[in-house]
């Protein structure tokens, strides 16, 4: 007679499945997969009212089987995913598997994905598909150059250290005062980023937002190495618990399809000193020492006209000084010589 093994099988399962959630980052730090907050295949009961599921969908979003796409490759569409749960971890790490693709060709497709860590959710507005003036994090992955068009226009450029080149990742903190200018890309409240190519690749992408300690750090791995790279890693941003992770697209003019695949986030522990554990709450989103950007543009070259007239009028204020001087030095000398006789 075979041995009765009871509820054993389903004790390893149990412990096996929560094993296999805890991971190990390169720094020591312990992570731990949080499901009210994930978001992956097959999206079951992705918008639907019922209490089963973690997240909301709005615009014009489709779920499908294979990945929820926040807007088609259309004009005018603008989608968003929204979880239901808010984030009561001081530590954690968000990852999100995206797409960006479409039929338009380089600097001709947009705009592209936020993603987002704020008080607020489910609410459109025109920063890629959601509400201006939020409290909290976004993360752009923005695929047009808006504000570098402008310029070309106008015969105008950045400075060559300070020039983007898109698709291009920026992050902004905000306490609700602050408002994202579309037109020039979000230059001025920008606290950080990169270049980032992923539009049309037939491979996997992913973007990585860790936050802890009090340190926003934002890795991406788009090459389709499996290895993540550096793009964002900034001391002293202020996150208050409480906010809500979400992602929206939009397109205008120029279109994308803007997918994600899945949204993982994890609980990060780490060893604190006690002076960080004493930390006081954060209440508002702020960064340490930060300032408003200036447009950093070079001056505008001069045209050869310009040119001609400056150095001729120059020239011409020379010979108007030199005639003076010499009248004057002849007046001086004829009074010298009266004084003489």
């Amino acid at each position: 007679m075979a041995p009765s093994w009871g509820p054993c099988p389903v004790v390893v399962a149990a412990l096996w499945l929560a094993f296999c959630s805890w991971g190990h980052t390169d720094s020591g730090t312990e992570e731990y997969l949080k499901r009210a907050h994930s978001l992956t295949k097959p999206y079951q009961g992705l918008g639907a009212s019922s209490s089963g599921t973690f997240w909301d969908i709005s615009g014009n979003t489709m779920v499908t089987a294979h990945y929820v796409r926040l807007t088609p490759d259309l004009q005018s569409k603008q989608g968003a995913i929204w979880n239901r749960v808010a984030c009561l971890m001081r530590d954690w790490e968000m990852q999100v598997h995206f797409k960006i693709h479409g039929q338009g060709k380089k600097n001709l497709n947009g705009d592209g994905i936020a993603v987002w860590y704020t008080k607020d959710r489910m609410q459109p507005g025109l920063v890629f598909g959601s509400k201006d003036l939020f409290s909290g994090l976004g993360i752009f992955l923005d695929t047009y150059p808006n504000e570098e068009k402008q310029h070309e226009s106008k015969k105008r450029r950045y400075t060559p250290s300070t020039q983007r080149i898109f698709p291009y990742i920026s992050a902004m903190v905000n306490n609700g005062s602050l408002s994202y200018d579309h037109s020039r890309d979000g230059r001025p409240t920008t606290i950080g980023g990169c270049t980032a190519l992923v539009r049309n690749l037939n491979h996997d992408t992913f973007v990585v937002i860790r936050y802890l300690k009090r340190r926003l750090t934002v890795m991406i791995d788009i090459d389709g190495k499996n290895e993540w790279k550096d793009c964002i890693d900034i001391p002293g941003i202020r996150l208050p618990m409480g906010y809500y992770f979400g992602a929206s697209s939009a397109t205008g003019d120029l279109t994308d399809n803007h997918d994600v695949i899945s949204v993982k986030v994890y609980e990060l522990t780490v060893e604190k000193s006690p002076d960080e554990e004493e930390e006081d709450e954060v209440l508002i989103p702020s960064v340490d020492n930060f300032s408003l950007l200036g447009d950093d543009l070079e001056s505008e070259p001069m045209s050869g006209v310009t040119l001609f007239f400056i150095s001729f009028f120059s020239l011409v204020g020379l010979m108007l000084l030199a005639v003076i001087g010499i009248i004057v030095f002849q007046k001086w000398q004829e009074q010298s010589r009266k004084r003489f006789y």
